[in-house]
């Protein structure tokens, strides 16, 4: 299937630009930092006592696979609208800038990337360039529930198994230049060993988004008032109670319940995050944003914010570098030392580590609005633009949404 011929690349500024798109990735890049502190830190959940316990339920119920899911969704969203406007050499083009930057962030930095997840499992999209939002919300629910069932299948395999639970978690070298060496071993493995494993459902929440992005829902949020009270209800009735479940789980340090965890952890993130957008996008049409307006300028710049984000982190906990962690444990590894997750931190456990992330998360809205007010785009963003365009292009930036008359 090949998409429609695409449109020349100059356009016209955005004069009405709906603002729930940015909203929503300002607020998924903010709970997305609240989940990964837990990689950041170093601790483990069912290791969580009192405040800290209260902290990881809290974090489990209402955010651990929710905001994600909302990120994978607008990706799909952002990349659907970008090949129907400027076709396949501008998509190819963007997403090897992006494979690029995720792998430097990858290496440099932090083992949690995705976007080089991302920009790869975007190529899939090609195939559904032609495709309706009914076709597209099928195909999504196909892969999605083959992703769901084989986890599942999984999980009752192991139900018997015995051992700890994160055997297989991630050494942090002592020295930076270990690190750096280490990941750059193991980018393309990792790569590839993760995009097969949980490329279906990504490329099913892809297809959520892209279904979002041929029908408007974002971009003209009042002219689909009824499906989003629609996802709000059916969304957060199964996604909360799934998220419930998930916070018992973390309680337990048997791998079979990890097994189980997963699948409850994506299939309960997809469903809370449809609930989200639901919910934000009814107070969207009716002109209550309120506060979440502010992370409008966030969502705008949210590769920046996303690659500051880790390298602020790591700086902080990483043993190289602030040492933060709490208790590192140096293990003898082939080949040199290693520092190991200990788990339970002495003053960064989960209630320490859910207000740091809401601090760092806070602080970029008023950063983003006064980058945004002297630059007009991230210096990331301006990156990829420059990229991808070459310098002089008067295009719009493409992950920006389409001019829609009378958003809120």
């Amino acid at each position: 299937m090949t998409p429609n011929p695409a449109p020349p690349e100059v356009a016209a500024p955005v004069r009405d630009r709906s603002p729930l798109p940015d909203v929503l990735r300002g607020v998924a890049l903010a709970g997305i930092l609240i989940v990964n502190m837990q990689d950041f830190a170093g601790f483990l959940p069912w290791e969580q006592r009192g405040l800290d316990r209260a902290a990881q339920v809290l974090t489990d119920t209402f955010a651990n696979g929710r905001f994600i899911s909302i990120f994978a969704m607008l990706f799909g969203w952002g990349a659907a609208g970008l090949l129907a406007r400027h076709g396949v050499g501008v998509f190819l083009r963007r997403h090897a800038v992006l494979l690029l930057i995720g792998a430097a962030h990858y290496v440099l930095v932090w083992h949690g990337d995705i976007i080089s997840n991302y920009a790869l499992l975007a190529l899939g999209l090609l195939l559904t360039a032609a495709m309706g939002a009914r076709t597209l919300l099928v195909l999504a629910g196909g892969l999605g529930l083959w992703w769901l069932g084989g986890m599942l299948m999984e999980a009752a395999a192991g139900a018997a198994r015995t051992g700890p639970r994160w055997a297989g978690l991630p050494a942090i070298e002592p020295s930076y230049a270990a690190n750096v060496a280490e990941r750059a071993q193991d980018f393309w493995p990792m790569l590839t060993a993760g995009n097969l494993y949980n490329g279906p459902w990504l490329l099913a929440l892809f297809c959520l988004g892209a279904a979002a992005q041929r029908t408007g829902l974002l971009t003209r949020p009042h002219d689909h008032r009824p499906l989003l009270r629609r996802l709000a209800a059916g969304g957060l009735l199964v996604g909360l109670p799934l998220g419930a479940l998930l916070a018992y789980l973390n309680t337990r340090p048997d791998a079979a319940a990890g097994l189980l965890a997963f699948p409850v952890r994506m299939g309960g993130g997809a469903a809370a995050a449809l609930g989200y957008v639901g919910v934000i996008g009814l107070l969207a049409t009716s002109g209550r944003l309120g506060p979440l307006i502010h992370f409008a300028a966030s969502g705008r710049m949210a590769m920046t914010n996303y690659l500051s984000q880790s390298l602020l982190m790591t700086l902080f906990f990483y043993p190289y570098a602030g040492a933060q962690g709490g208790r590192w444990v140096q293990a003898a590894r082939e080949g040199g030392d290693a520092f190991v997750y200990a788990g339970g931190l002495s003053i960064w456990g989960a209630a320490g580590g859910l207000g740091l992330a809401l601090l760092v998360g806070l602080c970029q809205l008023p950063l983003s609005a006064w980058w945004l007010s002297h630059f007009g785009r991230g210096p990331v963003e301006a990156l990829v633009r420059l990229a991808v365009y070459g310098r002089g292009a008067r295009t719009r930036d493409t992950s920006d949404p389409p001019p829609s008359v009378g958003t809120p």
